[in-house]
């Protein structure tokens, strides 16, 4: 399978900033009592849903992947960036984290026991999000939690040079409207079942939208 050319931007950018998004991003129990609410929830229906693996994909430095392990779910870490992989296993090395991407996951048919997205798909063109949502579907376990969180809009594309402390990156980056994203998990056999949307408040750039449900 051809890789979409979009992934050699984002794994070549993340590479470059890993160690300064790593310093620079804070660990969920200092996030904002809403959103440390959201991953508690999906905790929950995780360890309901039963033993099956939890994939957090786009795990970055594997700070989310450990908060979810210390809730008691049985979580690994996925990400396109083998820098962010290092870093995540050196961090919690009695966890699992694989190097891949969500345009085709190395998980089985039904294999995995849940889904999370965190902040981690804003950097697919929207053509291919169908794509990426039917990955989540294919991967996922009928029944099975998931929960895709991120940055909302109106359609806005941005292209920064630099980040994270001013290192130069490539990738580029989508903003949908909440529906948009709802509509999209739902023509992908994912049923969305909650959402929640954070309007712009201190220290954020634009609105945050979490869609939690199952598997059809």
């Amino acid at each position: 399978m051809t890789e979409p050319t979009h992934l050699a931007a984002v794994r070549e950018s993340y590479d470059t900033v890993a160690a300064a998004y790593a310093a620079r991003v804070k660990p969920p129990s200092e996030l904002d009592p809403l959103s440390r609410a959201m991953l508690t929830a999906f905790a929950e229906e995780a360890r309901a849903a039963g033993p099956g693996p939890v994939a957090d994909l786009g795990c970055g430095p594997g700070k989310v992947t450990a908060h979810l392990a210390a809730l008691g779910v049985p979580a690994l870490g996925l990400d396109l960036s083998p820098k962010m992989v290092e870093l995540a296993q050196r961090a919690f090395p009695a966890l699992r984290f694989v190097v891949g991407s969500m345009t085709a996951l190395p998980f089985g048919d039904d294999a995995l026991g849940g889904i999370l997205a965190y902040y981690s798909t804003h950097h697919t063109p929207p053509e291919l999000l169908p794509a990426v949502f039917a990955e989540f579907r294919r991967a996922l376990a009928p029944g099975g939690p998931f929960m895709v969180v991120g940055h909302a809009g109106n359609g806005e594309q941005a292209r920064p040079a630099h980040a994270y402390g001013g290192h130069p990156v490539s990738y580029a980056s989508y903003r949908l409207p909440p529906d948009r994203i709802a509509e999209l998990l739902g023509q992908a056999g994912l049923v969305v079942t909650a959402r929640l949307v954070q309007e712009p408040g201190e220290g954020m750039k634009g609105p945050v939208a979490g869609f939690m449900g199952t598997a059809g």
